[in-house]
């Protein structure tokens, strides 16, 4: 009994202490600074280093705070520029190809003014790839009724290759570049003449001449164009570059390395010959001569 009644003055004592130490730091701390007495210094000298403290920690936990909500909003901002900026990116790339697009319909524009032989614009939707990222094969928008297999395809650089098969409202062509592809070709500066076969390779787009004999002077450099023998091919469009010649000891031919001028990966459209140009006339340049009318002969 004796000792719950001592702890209820305990308590009791605890309770008034806590009420009356804030009251005299706030009496101290509110007091006129030239009426305070011996015990308002003792408390404002005891509270001091308390009231610092507290201080310190409401400032460190409001700057935490602080900072947090400036970071929120920093990270809100941020992913903000981020869209924008891929947004941006996207437009920016699809102007760009919109923008070589156009570079390529006026450039086969300007082929087709300069082609002798009746042709047909198609574009690509589609190509074929290999494991190295190497175009292999492309698909043209036309089909049965307007372009047949065989027929030759251009760009705006030089020859594509031919249409190798026509199915429905598409066409597949078989690239310059393949294997089973040849075009027959004259090499600028020497008039020298060959069949251009592709290379096929894995990482890059290559081609070789065959049957050019090894006294035909061939350097590297030397532009490659149709020599239009065969009726397919207009003549003189490019088909590549020399890249390496090498004349081997033994053998009839040289061999002749050559490097498209046509970009395969970044062909959107193209022009198909769709029937060859008209044979010259032979006579065309012969002086005729006047032919009698009615027995008589005009005067020279």
């Amino acid at each position: 009994m004796q000792t719950t009644t001592a702890r209820r003055g305990l308590d009791w004592v605890m309770a008034g202490l806590l009420l009356v130490i804030p009251a005299a730091f706030l009496h101290s701390n509110f007091k006129n600074p030239g009426s305070l007495n011996v015990l308002d210094r003792v408390v404002l000298k005891v509270s001091s280093p308390l009231q610092g403290a507290v201080a310190w920690a409401i400032d460190g936990v409001g700057g935490v705070w602080n900072r947090y909500v400036w970071l929120v909003d920093v990270q809100e901002e941020n992913d903000e520029l981020r869209r924008e900026n891929e947004r941006l990116r996207r437009e920016l790339a699809a102007t760009r190809r919109a923008a070589g697009e156009q570079k390529q319909l006026e450039a086969l524009v300007d082929l087709r003014r300069t082609l002798p032989a009746e042709t047909v614009g198609a574009r690509v939707v589609a190509a074929g790839m290999n494991p190295w990222f190497r175009v292999s094969r492309i698909t043209l928008d036309r089909g049965d009724g307007e372009v047949k297999a065989g027929m030759p395809v251009l760009g705006a650089d030089g020859v594509v290759g031919r249409i190798q098969r026509v199915y429905g409202r598409h066409a597949d062509v078989l690239l310059a570049v393949d294997p089973q592809s040849s075009i027959d070709v004259v090499v600028q500066g020497s008039g020298s003449r060959g069949v251009l076969k592709g290379l096929g390779g894995e990482n890059g787009y290559r081609c070789k001449i065959d049957y050019l004999g090894r006294g035909e002077e061939v350097k590297e450099g030397d532009y490659v164009v149709t020599s239009g023998l065969g009726g397919a091919f207009p003549p003189d469009r490019n088909v590549g570059r020399v890249k390496r010649v090498t004349k081997v000891e033994y053998g009839l031919y040289q061999e002749v390395e050559v490097e498209p001028t046509v970009d395969f990966s970044r062909l959107g459209a193209v022009l198909v010959v769709l029937a060859p140009p008209p044979p010259p006339d032979p006579s065309a340049k012969q002086k005729k001569t006047p032919e009698a009318a009615f027995g008589v002969r005009p005067y020279k």
